[in-house]
C-alpha cells in the first residue's frame, strides 16, 4: 500500500524534529563545557575543586531545557569528558578524562545529570516565575553540593575536610549563579512567548 503524501511529510516532520533536539543537546553539553572552563575570580590554591562558571551553565541547561533534555545533556557532557575530550575544568590534581572524574571533582560531575534534571523537573511543574526558578536552582545545588562533599568525604575520609575543600569558598558566587541562571530562564521564557 503506498504511503500518503500526509504520512511522508509526519514522517519527515518527526525526522526534523528529533535531529533539532538532538541538536539542542548537544550544543548544551558544549555551553558547559565553555562554562567550566571560565574561572571566576582567583585559582584557589588550598582546595582541588576549581571556582567556575560550569554550576550557573548546568543550571541553566536544566531550567531552559526541562528535565529530560537537561539530563541527557549532562549525561553527554559527562561522556565526552570521560573519553578524554577537554570539557571539564582544568583539574588542579593534573587528572583528565575518566580519572577527573574519579578525582577530587568526580561528585559533582557525576552529580551534574541529575542536577539539570532537578532543576527542569521543577521548572516544568507551575508558573514559570522567577521565585520557581529560583527554589529550583537552590534545589538543584543542594543536590550538586551534596554530591561533591559526599565524594570529597570518601576521598578525604574527613566530612570536616571536604566541606572546608568543597562548600565554604562557593557559597557566595553559588548564590549569584543561582540568581542569574534564574533570570535568564525567565527572560528567554518571555522572550520564547512573544516570539511567533
Amino acid at each position: 500500500m503506498a504511503r500518503t503524501t500526509t504520512q511522508i511529510l509526519s514522517a519527515n516532520d518527526r525526522s526534523l524534529e528529533a535531529t533539532r533536539q538532538v541538536a539542542i543537546v548537544v550544543a548544551a553539553s558544549l555551553f558547559v563545557a565553555l562554562c567550566a572552563h571560565v574561572t571566576l575570580f582567583l585559582p584557589l590554591s588550598w582546595t582541588p575543586v576549581p571556582l567556575t562558571l560550569g554550576n550557573f551553565g548546568v543550571l541553566l541547561v536544566g531550567l531552559m531545557l526541562g528535565s529530560r533534555r537537561g539530563f541527557a545533556a549532562l549525561a553527554l557532557y559527562l561522556a565526552e569528558g570521560a573519553i578524554g575530550l577537554p570539557v571539564f575544568a582544568p583539574s588542579p590534581t593534573g587528572l583528565v578524562g575518566f580519572a577527573q572524574i574519579l578525582g577530587p571533582t568526580g561528585g559533582y560531575l557525576i552529580a551534574y545529570p541529575f542536577v539539570a534534571a532537578l532543576a527542569g523537573w521543577i521548572m516544568e511543574r507551575g508558573a514559570k516565575s522567577f521565585a520557581r526558578a529560583a527554589t529550583a536552582g537552590v534545589l538543584a545545588e543542594i543536590l550538586l553540593f551534596a554530591g561533591g562533599i559526599g565524594w570529597l568525604a570518601v576521598l578525604t575520609h574527613s566530612f570536616a575536610q571536604a566541606v572546608r575543600f568543597g562548600l565554604y569558598w562557593f557559597v557566595f558566587a553559588e548564590v549569584i549563579k543561582i540568581m542569574s541562571a534564574a533570570a535568564i530562564a525567565r527572560s528567554w521564557q518571555r522572550i520564547d512567548k512573544a516570539l511567533p
